[in-house]
């Protein structure tokens, strides 16, 4: 008789440094305080979060699992040999859901070909927090991850999303790293027509949220200052 397997949990942390409670519900808390092994990104921030939830397993006995655009594709299937033994394990990003712009869906792909069940917690998602305040279609909107770095290319990027977002009424969503933020709101400005509307959604869920919606026209008028702060961008044309 084949034996059951476990369960691989998706559990979402943090945005930020906030009271884990305060933007998770008790669930949560309740199944990362019955696991001791997880697939993490970053094994600091794992170990942190862990402890501030409440985990009452010692930080010595957590077993935990690094996956990162370093790690290699040939090691990730060992990290779900205790779900495939019927036990279960913890999928966690270091900021907010994970398998959303971090490498987890890979493991959850592998999860699905090896029949362990996935199990989504709710949690705060970046993305679509700030799509619902932005005013923007949220029928029809599109995850772009990060745009081109090279002048050039994010040029035609920018412009090439911005016809989608007029020629289809879509929502165009995207992410920076912080300490570009300043340089990408720069071109957005530039490369986008006067009217077409950009939100910046930065430091979502935390004490210093700001999400505010203007034409790049006004936006060129009034910088605000982003750099190093967390911040989703999306274009409406």
């Amino acid at each position: 008789m084949k034996a059951t397997t476990g369960k691989l949990y998706l559990i979402p942390t943090t945005l930020g440094e906030t009271a884990p409670l305060e933007v998770l519900p008790i669930s949560v808390k309740k199944v990362v305080s019955e696991l001791d092994t997880f697939i993490v990104e970053n094994e600091k921030s794992a170990r942190r979060f862990i402890k501030s939830i409440g985990s009452p397993v010692p930080q010595d006995q957590l077993n935990l699992h690094v996956l990162n655009k370093y790690t290699p594709q040939e090691d990730l299937p060992k990290f779900l040999t205790m779900a495939q033994n019927g036990g279960n394990v913890g999928l966690m990003s270091e900021a907010g859901m994970p398998a959303i712009a971090d490498p987890g869906s890979n493991i959850i792909e592998i999860a699905h070909r090896r029949g362990i069940r996935v199990v989504p917690l709710v949690g705060p998602s970046s993305i679509i927090m700030a799509l619902i305040s932005s005013g923007f279609n949220g029928q029809n909107f599109a995850f772009n991850g990060y745009l081109p770095i090279e002048k050039k290319e994010r040029k035609q990027s920018i412009k090439r999303l911005e016809k989608q977002s007029l020629q289809n009424n879509q929502t165009q969503i995207f992410i920076e790293t912080p300490y570009r933020n300043m340089a990408l709101l720069h071109d957005l400005v530039n490369y986008t027509f006067p009217e077409t509307r950009i939100c910046l959604a930065t430091d979502i869920s935390l004490p210093s949220e700001e999400i505010i919606t203007k034409t790049s026209e006004e936006w060129s008028r009034d910088f605000p200052d982003i750099h190093k702060k967390p911040t989703v961008f999306l274009i409406q044309a």
